[in-house]
């Protein structure tokens, strides 16, 4: 960051006994990963892994209950990884939504800033990620409840002017009791820049056109990729499985026709000359594309309920709009007739996030992709003076690292030349009271628990495994009580 000095090297970090520090630690190995652990946390099992980590389940014994730690891997090999890991875990811990996962803890076992390479997150403990909540035969009631929890946690990442950019089935999490929450936020972005985005921000299958064909984007990027997952949820398959970015314009093409002019019109030229070259497809209707049989058809167990599959084809074809300036916004779909039965004021407009600093992270994503001869050439913009260095990445991180240990109450610690100011300490530690006493709240009341069905039955779920339980309340059916009754969890 051109001018900027973040004194990396200056002893204005947490010093710590490293006798004490060291004494709280444990090693232990997970599949392939190996652990160095705060002693609190016991029994860790693996619950998932991917690009950014590892994810073990394990059992928190100072506030006896289960919590799911994610190892960051290799956070600092790179500035791409620095930078996704800060962004990850300062969103998680400005967020304070029941739909968005909460960030109980975060540690890392090294002492000093020249030995930092772990991090770990410690997160509320799901039952399962939508990945196999997908294979199941799922009813209006759950479809819509599950669509709505995800429109209330974009909203919540939007007001803070987030857009999430990675929804896909592996980054939504649920409970057997049907409760939903977002994470992986490493590629969150403000929504306030103009440049053209990279389009290499979400996972393929959940792109929007209007990431593939390089043309930036905004909020209601989302919502194209929530469609995707819920046109996924009815066909039981990806919607639009490209091999490649190319191949995915193509696949969503087929299906959905050859878009307009006035939409062409915004095209880069060589982009607009691809798509116009290709051969003109009319697509398909959305009565062709989900046809009644791929409907899961249940008693809806409450007359407030009565959702139907002309609704539910009527939303699919407002958020799978290739022109994002048709396309439904989030505060639409919360209000349209497949989703508002559930509407509650106190989930939709709850307060905001806390304000995120857009101009920590305001360079190097500037990525324009050039489309010839049916390939693409990625070209890097000049980027932006005030992007960090791979060591300014890391210098932030550390910080506030150093800070969420000296104010956790789970380590003893005995900070020496504490420069950072008294202030900054007593605001992080409210905050910190605020988001805890709350979730305690909320993990109390439940979701509106007089008039929502719960589930009981596993508490994880591997992949394949069934959500198992039983009804009771007046809200959605388990998810795997309407597998059973089909007779099997795997859909088409």
């Amino acid at each position: 960051m051109a001018g900027t000095k973040l004194n990396h090297h200056q002893p204005n970090h947490h010093q710590f006994n490293y006798h004490q520090l060291n004494s709280q630690f444990y090693h232990v190995t997970v599949g392939d990963t190996h652990f160095q652990i705060l002693k609190r946390y016991k029994n860790l099992k693996s619950v998932g892994s991917g690009a950014q980590g590892l994810v073990v389940a394990a059992y928190d014994v100072l506030t006896n209950q289960s919590v799911a730690i994610k190892k960051l891997s290799r956070p600092f090999q790179n500035v791409t990884h620095a930078k996704r890991a800060y962004r990850e875990y300062i969103l998680m811990k400005l967020c304070n939504h029941k739909n968005i996962i909460g960030l109980l803890n975060v540690f890392t076992p090294q002492r000093t800033f020249d030995d930092f390479a772990d991090i770990y997150l410690v997160m509320e403990l799901m039952d399962a990620s939508l990945v196999q909540v997908v294979q199941m035969d799922l009813d209006h009631e759950r479809i819509s409840y599950l669509l709505y929890q995800m429109l209330c946690g974009i909203k919540h990442l939007h007001s803070a002017g987030i857009i999430h950019r990675d929804l896909k089935p592996s980054n939504i999490v649920v409970k057997t009791d049907c409760s939903l929450k977002i994470l992986d936020f490493g590629l969150a972005r403000t929504a306030s820049t103009s440049f053209m985005m990279t389009p290499y921000v979400v996972t393929r299958y959940y792109r929007a056109p209007e990431v593939i064909l390089g043309m930036g984007y905004k909020e209601n990027v989302d919502i194209w990729s929530i469609g995707c997952i819920f046109g996924e949820m009815i066909r039981g398959q990806v919607m639009f499985p490209g091999s490649d970015h190319i191949d995915q314009w193509n696949k969503i093409a087929d299906l959905l026709g050859t878009p307009t002019d006035i939409f062409l019109s915004r095209l880069q030229p060589m982009v607009k000359q691809y798509v116009e070259n290709r051969t003109k497809c009319p697509g398909y209707s959305f009565e062709m594309l989900f046809p009644d049989e791929l409907f899961y058809q249940a008693e809806s167990s409450t007359e407030k309920t009565k959702l139907c599959v002309a609704q539910a084809r009527n939303l699919l074809s407002k958020m799978l709009i290739v022109d994002p300036e048709q396309r439904i916004s989030v505060d639409e779909a919360l209000q349209h007739p497949y989703i508002n039965v559930w509407f509650d004021p106190g989930e939709v407009y709850g307060p905001p996030p806390i304000p995120y600093d857009h101009s920590i992270d305001d360079g190097g994503d500037h990525i324009l992709e050039e489309w010839k001869d049916g390939t693409s050439h990625p070209i890097e913009e000049e980027k932006d003076e005030r992007e960090h260095t791979l060591e300014q990445w890391k210098e932030l991180m550390f910080k506030e690292v150093m800070n969420a240990m000296y104010q956790s109450n789970s380590i003893i610690l005995d900070p020496v030349n504490d420069l950072m100011s008294k202030e900054n300490g007593h605001e992080e530690q409210h905050h910190l009271d605020h988001r805890q006493g709350q979730q305690q709240q909320q993990q109390g009341q439940g979701r509106n628990s007089s008039s929502r069905s719960y589930l009981k039955g596993h508490t994880h779920c591997d992949q394949g495994e069934e959500l198992q339980g039983a009804t009771s309340g007046a809200g959605p059916a388990p998810m795997a009580a309407a597998a059973a009754t089909a007779g099997a969890v795997s859909k088409r």
